[in-house]
């Protein structure tokens, strides 16, 4: 009984892990689609968390009132603890992933983000001492030449150096990769012992507070009297995006672990060129292929 247990918690893993990253691979979509009108990423970023706020504070309320255990096994060092976590995971990698898309394809920010279940191992062996294998290794080597194969051919037809532009929205990607791979190697035990509603609500809570000081210090309350097909976008990316995809990933956490939770994303790099191609009208072709199976190559290295 309890093995069969454990094997359905195990697949109920997996299916999170999968169905959050796919859903986590629409992002990139509709903050392209947003900038085509005219947006800029913080201002799209308050609209997404304004919109999500709501659903976080009734999923709170929804996790305290059913589980009162942990809820009371709350303290204000998780708090405290929660907060940064959510600083480093839904605001500092948001607004870094958010910006770089404005400079690079939605297919180079998928490839260089997806690579962070490499960052995960790399983390996890700097603070939990987990050993380095040759797999990590391997994968690491091989996820980011894919990745600068298609960073070298992102630049502009002609040129024979790569557009600063690519290198600086490439990096700011990768800055947020890092800081999401601090987040899930730290938010496991969190969850563990809090469940995952009320982690991710009180993450993505302590998120807005940073999102709002950004916005009002950069911005006026007026800017955020947007088009109404923004609205659409902003609503699209706070419920597909983010509201149902971050629970599946703290879900899928709990029951398989981190480094399996980053690894089980596959899915989110194909989805988001398939989407990129048909509906942004991005260019498909040997560059974006090698790319692509080097990238999936190197991060399917660790599941071996």
């Amino acid at each position: 009984m309890l093995i069969m247990t454990n094997q359905k918690n195990f697949r109920l893993g997996i299916f999170f892990a999968i169905a959050g990253t796919a859903l986590f691979s629409l992002k990139s979509i509709f903050i392209k689609l947003a900038f085509q009108e005219g947006i800029d990423a913080t201002t799209f970023l308050a609209l997404r968390m304004i919109i999500a706020f709501p659903f976080y504070v009734l999923v709170l309320l929804y996790a305290i009132k059913t589980r009162p255990e942990k809820a009371a096994s709350f303290t204000r060092k998780d708090g405290l603890a929660i907060f940064g976590l959510g600083f480093l995971g839904y605001y500092l990698a948001s607004y870094l992933d958010f910006e770089g898309l404005s400079y690079i394809s939605a297919q180079l920010e998928r490839l260089t983000l997806f690579t962070y279940p490499i960052m995960v191992a790399l983390l996890s062996w700097f603070f939990f001492a987990e050993k380095i294998t040759l797999k990590v290794l391997a994968s690491l080597v091989v996820s980011y030449i894919g990745v600068s194969f298609l960073f070298f051919n992102e630049s502009p037809a002609g040129t024979s150096l790569v557009d600063d532009n690519v290198a600086l929205g490439t990096a700011l990607v990768a800055m947020a990769a890092f800081s999401f791979s601090i987040y899930v190697i730290f938010s496991k035990a969190f969850i563990s012992r809090l469940g995952s509603l009320i982690f991710t609500s009180v993450a993505m809570l302590s998120s807005l507070v940073f999102i709002l000081i950004h916005f009002f210090a950069t911005h006026t309350m007026s800017d955020l009297n947007v088009s109404p097909k923004l609205w659409v976008l902003a609503s699209l990316l706070a419920v597909f995006s983010t509201l149902i995809p971050s629970f599946f990933t703290s879900e899928a956490i709990n029951r398989i672990g981190a480094t399996r939770t980053s690894i089980m994303g596959t899915l989110g790099p194909v989805m988001t060129i398939l989407l990129a191609v048909n509906l942004l009208g991005e260019p498909f072709g040997w560059a974006q292929i090698i790319g692509l199976l080097l990238v999936l190559l190197g991060v399917s290295i660790l599941r071996k």
